[in-house]
């Protein structure tokens, strides 16, 4: 829906794979969204990802009351009443601010994980590129210019009134059939006609016409998109809760299951949060957490058999690590962490230390727990969903040589356990809220004294390299330069920074 319209037989233009892509370094292409450049045909899983982000589970709930109507105007009534009501149920009312960080964090990873292999083979041979959609154009626009080099992005206005968006759309209205047509007149004049025209269905037809050539993409089920690795731009930063790209079946799904989910996810939590650590495996694996556990950990700490604490260096997918690595160890393990939510430490069944962003501080508090027993640092300082491993810090490498590198892995089918932009406080219950989450607990070898900084003399920027280029093999992950702020940068367009507390030595807090 949104732009879901089969390629008739009897079309006037060759399909896109009779289309040159060599020597189109000087040429202008021009293409649809929807069934052109992504496989999908439908729109609705990105107004749903918007729906959800924006209003929550009640405006997610309208939109799929009103899928229906859609439906029913877009292939009977006309195409842009349909998608009329798609925008309508997916925006009214919300913030223009609060869309445009939705299209910048959240749909990009969704878009590129659909891109038409055919179509972007042509239209990343170009050299200039536009894109004409039905969507809206703020909804697509941070896409289509930062990960597919577009130049040019015409879309359909909305109406906005105080910084929110009405639900309605600026004349000349749905970008649809002659509409696009004007449009496209509008951006390049009269007298210039773009070489390469893309579509996939009858509406297109009046665009392709004023391109010198015209090429349709017919439907082709089960089309594989253009692989991760293949993509022009990776997608290293990710938000919102969604792990899938819904279909209204699956969003009404998600819909019924989240009170099941959230009386789950207490459930989970309070297992976690009350039973000793050493029943806690036990207990999640009755309520149907998975928890994988690789790799041969250290014995604890002990004063009379001289085994000293370790510094466990993991990676960091959600603020549940330390918890998932102390339920694999059978014991609690004190975690430093940068920053955590206050209903996070009230329901956390572990010790949490607040970093303070002072080094020598920081240092001189990190040596003094581990004479206390194990501890557990996050370098990466934030968490990455995506396959990246972000920048390690180098300073837990100077404070110890008694270094075990711990690979985390989990499976969400449903939510997703972080966010940049929402409220932290709700992150285990989303995670927990899964009707089977995972997680795998790998650990690796301690590090060698030889590879350590007092033991080897290696630099801490060494050390710390390693341990994330050994992490990364690990999980088959790839290494970046990325930082907390790079991330926050990118999806909540601030630099990550929250105000320091002072530490609180407190039996039950949480962090990561």
């Amino acid at each position: 829906m949104g732009e879901t319209t089969t390629v008739m037989a009897a079309s006037p233009f060759p399909t896109v794979e009779k289309c040159s892509s060599n020597d189109r370094a000087g040429d202008t292409v021009v293409a649809d969204l929807d069934g052109t450049l992504l496989c999908g045909r439908s729109s609705f899983p990105y107004f749903a990802h918007m729906a959800f982000e924006t209003g929550g589970v009640l405006r997610l709930l309208l939109l799929i009351a009103l899928a229906p109507l859609a439906g029913l105007l877009y292939y009977f009534v006309s195409e842009p009443a349909g998608i009329q009501v798609l925008i309508f149920a997916s925006m009214a009312g919300a913030r223009v601010a609060d869309i445009e960080a939705v299209a910048r964090a959240v749909l990009p990873k969704f878009y590129c994980a659909d891109l038409h292999p055919e179509s972007w083979r042509v239209f990343s041979a170009c050299g200039r590129r536009c894109v004409l959609t039905a969507n809206p154009r703020v909804m697509v626009e941070a896409f289509l210019k930062e990960y597919v080099g577009t130049d040019v992005v015409v879309g359909t206005e909305l109406v906005v009134w105080r910084g929110r968006v009405t639900g309605l759309v600026r004349s000349p209205g749905v970008l649809v059939g002659e509409q696009k047509a004007d449009a496209l007149r509008r951006t390049f004049g009269d007298d210039v006609a773009p070489e390469v025209g893309l579509g996939d269905r009858k509406t297109d037809y009046p665009f392709m016409r004023l391109c010198k050539e015209g090429y349709v993409v017919p439907a082709t089920p089960k089309l594989k998109p253009v692989p991760r690795e293949n993509l022009p731009k990776p997608v290293v930063f990710h938000d919102g809760r969604l792990v899938q790209k819904p279909s209204p079946a699956l969003a009404l799904l998600t819909v019924l299951w989240i009170p099941i989910g959230f009386l789950l996810a207490c459930l989970r939590i309070a297992a976690g949060a009350l039973l000793p650590m050493r029943m806690v495996y036990h207990a999640f694996r009755a309520l149907g957490v998975r928890v994988t556990i690789r790799g041969n950990p250290p014995p604890p700490a002990s004063r009379e058999t001289g085994q000293t604490g370790v510094l466990f260096i993991c990676s960091h997918l959600t603020l549940l690590d330390p918890i998932f690595l102390s339920t694999a160890l059978g014991r609690p393990i004190t975690a430093v962490t940068y920053s955590v939510s206050r209903l996070s430490e009230i329901l956390s069944p572990i010790r949490t230390v607040r970093l303070t962003r002072d080094r020598a501080a920081d240092a001189a508090m990190i040596r003094r727990l581990l004479t206390e027993g194990d501890l557990v640092i996050c370098p990466e300082g934030t968490t990455c969903r995506e396959p990246f491993l972000l920048r390690f810090s180098a300073l837990f490498a100077e404070l110890t040589d008694e270094i075990v590198p711990v690979a985390m892995e989990n499976q969400m089918s449903m939510f997703h356990g972080t966010t940049a932009r929402g409220w932290k406080g709700l992150d285990p219950f989303y995670f927990f809220m899964n009707p089977s989450p995972g997680y795998v607990v790998t650990f690796l070898n301690k590090l060698p004294a030889e590879l350590t900084c007092n033991g080897g003399g290696k630099s801490s920027h060494e050390v710390a390299n390693y341990i994330q280029r050994l992490i990364a093999s690990t999980l088959s992950y790839e290494c970046t330069n990325f930082t907390r702020k790079d991330k926050y940068k990118a999806l909540a367009g601030n630099d990550g920074t929250v105000v320091s507390k002072p530490n609180i030595d407190k039996k039950k807090v949480m962090g990561c």
